[in-house]
C-alpha cells in the first residue's frame, strides 16, 4: 500500500494543484514546493515515530520508499499537466538501484532514469529538467540519467555498475508500454547477456571493496554497507545469482528451486537486521551514513534495549550480537554466490583436476575442493568433522560449499563424549602442529563455528567485543590473528627482521601446546574482569577434555595466566633493576616458559591491530628476553661480579675517549657516575654521552639527534645543568613541536649534570627528519631552560593549534596507581589517561611542584591511551612512604589531567 491510499492522511497535494491548467506554473511550483516540504516532514515523522516504536527494518524501508514514490508520482503529474498537449511525448521515470529494489533508508540517494523514446528527447530534457530542480529545491541527493534504449546497453556493456543499477528497476510513473518495451529490450538483455564476464567483475569488484573497507566482519567500527558482512555483500550474492539463474527476484530464486524458503528467510531477516540499524544511524546521523562510530554505537545498544551487566557494557553486548549477526550474513552471502560460480571454468588446465580422487574414507577431492561421499557420514562418525579439516589443510583444498553446509547443520553432534574423543583432539593438534595452512584452516573451523563447539569455553568469547580503541578486533578473532603471528615465524616470514624470535620460535619443542596456549589466551575475557585468572582457572578442565597430561595442563595455565606479565614488565618498568629480573626469572621457573611466554607476548600484541606493534616495544621485550635468559641460564650475578663489570666498562670508556679528551677528565667524569647508569649502558653509549656533555663547554644545552631507520624513530640526547623540572620542561618543548616520545632514560651525574635520552617519533609514527625542525626543538629547549620562555606558554599555543573536530572515542576515567614494593629505590606511580597535546608534560609538570624528582620514565601510548611509569624520590633521595602523601600525590595527578581535558570529566 503506497501513502497515496493511506487513510486519514492529510491533503498536500489537491487535484486542482496538480492538474488545473489555469494555475500559472510559476505559482503551481511555489506550491507543490510548500506541499512537497510538509508532506515530507509530516511523514518523515510518522516513519520516525515508527521506527522507534519498534517497527522493523522492512516496515521503515517500505513506508519510505512509498513516501518518495508517492511525492515524485505527484510531481511528474504536476508538471506533465502543465506541458501542452501537442508537445508531450513518450516517457517513463525509472527506480534505479536501492530505489529501484524499494530499499531506501531515511538519507539514502534517490536514483531515477527518464526512459525515452528516440524522437521524444526535448519533451523527456523539459520533463526532467523541471522534476529535478524542485527535486533539488526540496534538498533531496538524487542521480539521475536521461536515456534511450541504445543508451542504457551502451552503458550496460561498458560500465558493470550501470550494469548492476539497470537490475534493480522498476517503473514509478509514466507510459507503461514504453516501459515494457524496456523490460524486453533493456532489462532482459541486462540480465542475459555475458554471465560470465559479469560475475567475474563483480567478484573483482567485491575484492576491491573488502580490501577498502575492512576484509574482516570484526572491525572496531565497522561500514555497515560495505564492510565484509554488510548490505552490500548481501546485494552483491543477489546480483550475481540473479544474473546466473535469470531470476528477476529473490522469491524467483526460491520459485526455481536455487534456495529453498528456509534460506529465503534467512537472507530477508538479515536484510531486516541490517536495515533496522542503518535507519537509526541515518536518524542519529541526519546524514547518509554508514560507518559506526564509537559514538553511534552506545546509541544505538541503547536504542536496541541493551542494559549494561556484570559481565559486559551494554554497547559490548550490542556489537557481539553484531559481529554474530555479521558472521552469518557473510555465511549466507557467500553460499548464494558460490551456488552461481562453483561450476565456473577453474582457470587453468589441471592434470586431474576434473577428476574424482578419494583421500580417505568418507572425503573425495574434485575441481580441487574436498566434498563428501554421502549426507550421513557425520552421523555415523561426529569425529570426521575434524578430519574433514585435517584433510582440507593436508590436501591444501578448500571445503566444498556442500560440505561446509553439512558441518554447519552436524554441529549438534558436537557433544562432550565427542569433545573428549582421541580422534578430535589427535586431529586438532595435527591441524596446530602444521603451520602451512594451518591459519585459514584454523579460520574455516571458527567461521563454521566447529572451534565454539569443540572448545566450549573459547564460544564465550565469539564475537566478544572490547569498546576502545585499542583493541582494533574482536577477541575471537585477535586470538585467531595471534596464532597466525608463531606461524608466520616457523614459516621464516620474520626471519630477517626477527631473527631472535625465530630462532625461539624453532627451538620449541611442542608447537600445540604453544599454540593452544595462543588460542585460549583469552578465553576469560567472557568472564568480565581479570581475565588471566579467571582464563586459567578454565585450563584445567579444557587440558583433561583434550587429554593432555599434568606437565601440559599445568604449562598451559602458567602461560594463560602471566600473558600480560611480560609486556606489561617491559613498557613499564625499568629493565635496568636487577631486583625486578631476579624476581621475574623467579616466576618463570625455566626458559621453556620464557620462551612459549616471550613467543606469546610477541603474538599478542601483533595481532591488536596494526598501530599497536612498534619496533620499540619489540626492542624492549627482547631486552627483558634476554636479561631474563641469562639469569635462568647462569644462575644469580654476584656483587663481585657486578663490581668487576663497573671496573671494565669504566676502562674500556677510557680507552676509547683517553686520545681526545685525556685521561684525567674522563676518569673525573667517571667518578660522578652511578653504579646503576654505568651498568644499564654499554661502554660505546657511555662514551657518547660523555662526548655530548663535554660539546656543552659553557652552554645552555648540548644535544644530539641519531635516527634508527629499522625502528622507525629518533633517539635524542640531552646534557645540560639539572634544574627542578628539568624532564617536565624537555616534554613541554617536544609536545609543542608535536613530536611523540616512546621512550625516556633520565639520568643525573652526582655533579648535577644531566644526561637525559629519549626515544621519540612524529605524531603519525615515523622518523623526523627535517634538520630545521631539529633547530627549533633545540632554540626552544634552550630559551626553556634560561627563563626566557614558559614551557606551558607553548605547550597552550600547540594545544590551541590542535583544536579540531576529531571523531568521538570511547570514553574512560584517568587512572593513577602508586606502588611501593616494585623498586627498593623508588615510588613506582602508572598513569592511564587519556591521550592528548601535552598531557606527559602535565604530568611531569605536576610531579616537579610536588617537589618529588623523576629517576626512571617508561612512556607507552595505546592509540588513544597513554600508559607513562614514573620513578620517583623525594628531596632527600627516598621513597614517598607516607598515606597522606601518596594520596594527596594520587589526587593532585588526577586533578591536573582532569583540567587538561575538562569536557571528558
Amino acid at each position: 500500500m503506497t501513502l497515496e491510499s493511506m487513510p486519514q492522511t492529510p491533503t498536500f497535494f489537491s487535484r486542482e494543484l496538480l492538474t488545473d491548467p489555469a494555475i500559472p506554473y510559476d505559482e503551481r511550483r511555489r506550491l507543490l514546493l510548500e506541499g512537497a516540504r510538509a508532506y515530507l516532514e509530516h511523514h518523515r515523522e510518522l516513519i520516525l515515530k515508527d521506527h522507534r516504536g519498534g517497527a522493523s527494518g522492512h516496515q521503515v524501508v517500505g513506508s519510505l520508499t512509498s513516501m518518495f514514490d508517492t511525492l515524485i508520482r505527484n510531481l511528474y503529474r504536476s508538471i506533465l499537466a502543465d506541458i501542452p498537449r501537442e508537445e508531450v511525448g513518450s516517457c517513463a521515470l525509472i527506480a534505479i538501484g536501492g530505489y529501484g529494489r524499494g530499499e531506501l533508508n531515511p538519507n539514502s540517494d534517490i536514483d531515477i532514469m527518464f526512459y525515452y523514446s528516440g524522437k521524444d528527447q526535448p519533451f523527456a530534457e523539459r520533463l526532467s529538467e523541471r522534476m529535478l530542480y524542485l527535486l533539488w529545491d526540496l534538498g533531496l541527493e538524487i542521480g539521475y540519467s536521461v536515456r534511450t534504449e541504445k543508451d542504457c546497453l551502451d552503458m550496460a556493456a561498458k560500465d558493470i555498475t550501470a550494469r548492476t543499477a539497470l537490475l534493480d528497476s522498476r517503473l514509478l510513473v509514466g507510459d507503461e508500454e514504453l516501459y515494457s518495451q524496456y523490460d524486453r529490450s533493456v532489462f532482459q538483455t541486462v540480465l542475459a547477456q555475458n554471465t560470465r564476464g559479469f560475475i567475474r567483475e563483480k567478484m573483482e569488484e567485491n575484492d576491491r571493496r573488502l580490501r577498502k573497507y575492512g576484509s574482516s566482519v570484526f572491525l572496531l567500527e565497522p561500514n555497515i554497507k560495505e564492510g565484509e558482512g554488510g548490505l552490500r555483500d548481501l546485494h552483491t550474492a543477489l546480483w550475481v545469482a540473479r544474473v546466473k539463474f535469470k531470476a528477476r527476484s529473490l522469491r524467483e530464486l526460491i520459485i526455481k528451486g536455487v534456495i529453498n524458503e528456509q534460506e529465503g528467510r534467512a537472507f530477508e531477516d538479515a536484510l531486516d537486521y541490517l536495515w533496522r540499524i542503518r535507519n537509526e544511524l541515518h536518524f542519529l546521523s541526519n546524514r547518509k551514513n554508514d560507518q559506526v562510530y564509537f559514538d553511534h554505537q552506545e546509541k544505538i545498544a541503547q536504542f536496541l534495549g541493551y542494559v549494561d551487566n556484570r559481565r559486559a557494557l551494554a554497547v559490548e553486548q550490542y556489537m557481539q550480537d553484531f559481529y554474530s549477526h555479521a558472521t552469518e550474513t557473510e555465511h549466507i552471502a557467500s553460499s548464494l554466490i558460490n551456488k552461481a560460480v562453483q561450476i565456473s571454468d577453474p582457470g587453468g588446465k589441471i592434470i586431474g583436476y576434473f577428476t574424482r580422487r578419494s583421500v580417505d574414507d568418507g572425503f573425495y577431492i574434485l575441481r580441487g575442493e574436498l566434498r563428501a561421499t554421502g549426507n550421513d557420514i557425520f552421523e555415523k562418525d561426529p569425529t570426521r568433522i575434524m578430519k574433514a579439516f585435517v584433510l582440507s589443510q593436508r590436501q591444501g583444498v578448500k571445503l566444498s560449499v556442500s560440505l561446509k553446509s553439512l558441518i554447519r547443520d552436524s554441529l549438534p553432534l558436537i557433544n562432550d563424549r565427542v569433545r573428549r574423543s582421541k580422534a578430535m583432539n589427535e586431529g586438532f593438534l595435527t591441524i596446530l602442529r602444521q603451520p602451512q595452512g594451518m591459519t585459514e584452516t584454523l579460520k574455516d573451523m571458527h567461521h563454521l563455528q566447529v572451534l565454539n563447539r569443540f572448545i566450549p569455553e573459547f564460544g564465550r568469547i565469539f564475537c566478544k567485543v572490547q569498546h576502545d580503541a585499542y583493541h582494533i578486533y574482536t577477541v575471537d578473532i585477535h586470538s585467531l590473528f595471534a596464532v597466525e603471528e608463531i606461524a608466520k615465524l616457523w614459516l621464516g616470514v620474520y626471519r630477517e627482521k626477527d631473527p631472535l624470535l625465530t630462532k625461539v620460535a624453532n627451538d620449541i619443542e611442542k608447537r600445540g601446546l604453544l599454540l593452544l596456549a595462543v588460542l585460549l589466551h583469552d578465553i576469560g575475557k567472557g568472564e568480565g574482569k581479570d581475565h588471566c585468572n579467571k582464563g586459567a582457572d578454565m585450563i584445567p578442565t579444557i587440558a583433561r577434555r583434550m587429554g593432555r597430561n599434568k606437565e601440559d595442563s599445568a604449562r598451559l595455565e602458567f602461560l594463560v595466566r602471566h600473558h600480560l606479565e611480560m609486556s606489561h614488565i617491559a613498557q613499564r618498568r625499568d629493565l635496568h633493576d636487577d631486583k625486578l629480573i631476579m624476581q621475574f626469572a623467579k616466576t618463570m621457573g625455566m626458559s621453556e616458559n620464557l620462551n612459549m611466554l616471550y613467543l606469546l607476548t610477541y603474538a599478542d600484541l601483533r595481532a591488536v591491530g596494526p598501530d599497536v606493534w612498534s619496533d620499540w616495544k619489540g626492542f624492549l621485550l627482547k631486552e627483558l628476553y634476554e636479561k631474563t635468559y641469562q639469569v635462568l641460564e647462569r644462575g644469580n650475578f654476584q656483587l663481585e661480579q657486578r663490581s668487576e663489570k663497573v671496573r671494565n666498562r669504566k676502562r674500556k670508556v677510557v680507552d676509547l675517549l683517553e686520545d681526545e679528551f685525556g685521561k684525567r677528565a674522563i676518569q673525573d667524569a667517571l667518578k660522578e657516575m652511578s653504579t646503576r647508569y654505568v651498568l644499564s649502558n654499554r661502554s660505546a653509549t657511555i662514551a657518547e654521552h660523555l662526548r655530548l656533555l663535554f660539546s656543552r663547554k659553557n652552554g645552555a644545552l648540548a644535544m644530539k639527534v641519531e635516527h634508527e631507520p629499522q625502528g622507525r624513530y629518533s633517539q635524542l640526547s640531552i646534557s645540560t645543568v639539572d634544574i627542578p623540572g628539568l624532564f617536565s620542561k624537555i616534554t613541554g618543548v617536544l609536545a609543542a613541536n608535536g613530536i611523540n616520545i616512546l621512550g625516556a632514560q633520565i639520568n643525573t651525574l652526582n655533579n648535577g649534570i644531566a644526561i637525559d635520552v629519549l626515544q621519540v617519533s612524529s605524531a603519525s609514527g615515523d622518523i623526523i627528519e627535517s634538520d630545521v625542525k631539529w633547530r627549533k626543538v633545540e632554540d626552544d629547549l634552550v630559551s626553556v631552560i634560561q627563563g626566557r620562555v614558559r614551557v606551558d606558554e607553548l605547550v597552550n599555543k600547540r594545544h590551541r593549534s590542535s583544536l579540531m573536530p576529531s571523531r568521538p572515542r570511547p570514553k574512560f576515567s584517568n587512572r593513577v596507581e602508586i606502588d611501593n614494593e616494585v623498586s627498593d629505590e623508588y615510588t613506582v606511580i602508572d598513569i592511564y589517561a587519556q591521550d592528548q597535546v601535552g598531557v606527559l608534560y602535565q604530568i611531569t609538570k605536576t610531579i616537579k611542584e610536588l617537589g618529588l624528582y623523576i629517576g626512571v620514565a617508561k612512556i607507552s601510548t595505546k592509540v588513544d591511551q597513554v600508559s607513562d611509569t614514573f620513578y620517583v624520590q623525594d628531596i632527600f633521595g627516598q621513597k614517598v612512604l607516607f598515606k597522606d602523601k601518596l594520596e594527596d600525590l594520587r589526587k593532585r595527578l588526577l586533578a591536573g589531567l582532569d583540567e587538561l581535558s575538562p569536557d571528558d570529566k
